[in-house]
This record gives C-alpha cells, sequence and structure tokens, in this order.
C-alpha cells in the first residue's frame, strides 16, 4: 500500500521545525511523477522512500524540492529515517539505519530518551545523522554578500571569511557579528541570483553566536532560492556546513564543536538542531540531530 507521513523535523513539538512529506511508494516512480507530487506538497523537501531495503540493507531514498531533485539534504534524511522505524521496516533493536541517497550512503542513529549526545534536561528521542566528508571551496567576497544580505560589510565578521563548504549539499557560510544584523537580512532576489551564477554554492546560511533562548549556542538563518526555498526553517545540510566551516576555522580556538543552533525564529517555526564536528586533521567528522514529531499520515494513489 503507498501511504504518507507528514512530521515536524528538528521540533519539539507540532508545528514548529521543519515540514517534510515522506512518501512511501509500494511500486517505483519516475522522476517526473516525484517532482510533481514535491512541486503538489510544496513543502521545502519531499522524499520518496521504497519500503524494501537493498541487498546492502539500506533504503533507497529520493529527496525533492518543489523545483528540482537534490542528492543529500539533512531534515529529509532524518525525517525519513523516523518514518521507516515507525512503520516497523527495521527491527526495534537497530539503533542505525542507512539510507541511500544520490549522494551516497547516509547513516542516521537514533538516540532514545534522555541517552547519549543529549544534554541534561532534553526528554525527546534524538535523530542523528553522519554526514558525508566535507568538501571546501573559495572565499566568497563580503561586500557581495553584504549586498544580496541587505546589510553592511561590517555585519560580517572581520576576521572571517566567508567560505563555500559542503558535506553534500554546498552552502555558503556567513559569520555575523550579532543576532541584531541576523534579523535585519533581508535578501535581494536580483543580486542573490547574480552572485550564485558565480559560485559553487547555490545556498546561503548566515550566522550570529548569539541565541534567541537561553541554552542555545547559534542563531541561524538559510536562504535557497535556487531551490525554490527563499527561507528554510531548518537545514540539517547546512547545519552540517557549518559545524565543518567552525572546526576547520577554529571558530572557538579549537577543532571540536558541540552546538545546539536554532533556526526558523523569523518564521514563526522555531527549531533545534544538534551538532558535533571534530577536525582530525585531514578528515572531520560532522553529525547533525534533531527531534521528529509526527503529524499526519494516509494513503495515496489509486
Amino acid at each position: 500500500m503507498n501511504s504518507f507521513h507528514i512530521v515536524d523535523v528538528f521540533a519539539e513539538r507540532r508545528y514548529a521545525g521543519n515540514q517534510l512529506a515522506v512518501f512511501v511508494a509500494a511500486q517505483p516512480l519516475d522522476a517526473a511523477e516525484m517532482q510533481a507530487i514535491a512541486r503538489e506538497t510544496g513543502f521545502s523537501e519531499t522524499t520518496f522512500v521504497n519500503p524494501r531495503p537493498a541487498a546492502d540493507g539500506g533504503f533507497s531514498v529520493r529527496i525533492f524540492t518543489p523545483g528540482r531533485e537534490v542528492p543529500f539534504a539533512g531534515h529529509p534524511s532524518l525525517g525519513t529515517a523516523h518514518v521507516i522505524r515507525e512503520l516497523g521496516l527495521v527491527g526495534p533493536g537497530e539503533g542505525t539505519l542507512i539510507l541511500n541517497l544520490a549522494a551516497g550512503r547516509v547513516p542516521v542513529e537514533y538516540v532514545p530518551d534522555g541517552a547519549g549526545d543529549t544534554r541534561p534536561g532534553e526528554n525527546r528521542g534524538v535523530y542523528w545523522m553522519t554526514h558525508p566528508e566535507p568538501e571546501f571551496g573559495p572565499a566568497v567576497d563580503r561586500a557581495a554578500l553584504a549586498e544580496v544580505l541587505g546589510i553592511a560589510p561590517a555585519d560580517i565578521v572581520e576576521d572571517r571569511e566567508p567560505l563555500q563548504v559542503s558535506t553534500g549539499l554546498p552552502h555558503i557560510i556567513v559569520p555575523l557579528v550579532s543576532l541584531r544584523a541576523l534579523s535585519r537580512i533581508k535578501v535581494s532576489r536580483e543580486r542573490y541570483f547574480a552572485l550564485i551564477e558565480q559560485t559553487w554554492a547555490k545556498n546561503i546560511l548566515a550566522f550570529a553566536p548569539e541565541p534567541h533562548e537561553t541554552g542555545n549556542d547559534i542563531s541561524i538563518r538559510m536562504f535557497a532560492d535556487y531551490l525554490g526555498i527563499p527561507e528554510d526553517p531548518a537545514t540539517g545540510s547546512g547545519n552540517g556546513c557549518l559545524l565543518a566551516y567552525l572546526a576547520r576555522t577554529r571558530y572557538w580556538g579549537r577543532p571540536e564543536v558541540s552546538i545546539r543552533s536554532e533556526q526558523g525564529y523569523e518564521m514563526g517555526r522555531p527549531s533545534l538542531l544538534h551538532g558535533r564536528a571534530h577536525d582530525r586533521g585531514g578528515h572531520i567528522d560532522v553529525r547533525v540531530g534533531g527531534a521528529v514529531v509526527n503529524v499526519a499520515k494516509g494513503v495515496w494513489g489509486g
């Protein structure tokens, strides 16, 4: 039977975090139909999963934005892993499952309530995703980025270059001086598209080392109009890129990073993302985690 599942990812409660529609297809769909469904759904991403595991034990998953297929994205990976577990497609004792994405095999681990990488006082199970090895591209001109984001060049940290980074989906990482600067961002679509014609990364993630809420570490906003997402309420792939950036540049003076990131506050969908990274010299381990909340489910198709 074909089923669909709507979940909120990187959310501690319903109607927060980033919405995801997961379609479980008993029979294979072609790319055109998956794209049409993703466009009809209208969420930032929609996933399609084959309920039968492959010979290697992984589950085949494809990810679509309203405009195109993408090889990797964070909240679709975690949300899809949650649906696979909820449907009983893996055994109850299996803590880790494998998603076979276009970008490669991505392990997703489930850590039960109050265990593992959660901080004291967190009482909700967390899904953790191991990202592919980070790649680093060239720096991006801060003045051009300031024009795109509608802020002043002085709002970008003076001694930190904005870099292009990918842990599966490239982002331009922009370090800002304050939460106030982050809240003032108003993207110029004309300047955005002019800039990304010249860059490897098409998504822009800006961050400030100030939280809206006590207990969190960093505030984030992410813009990806190229993918049909003017602003995203929670971005696992972008947080993976950010974590790699923080570890590689020794943002806090050390190669290890452990943070709780806020996102989506300006959109009324507050999100909480957990992140760990460690630059071991020649290799950077990156993990992003978050809770997933069920919203609705049903059947689809004829």
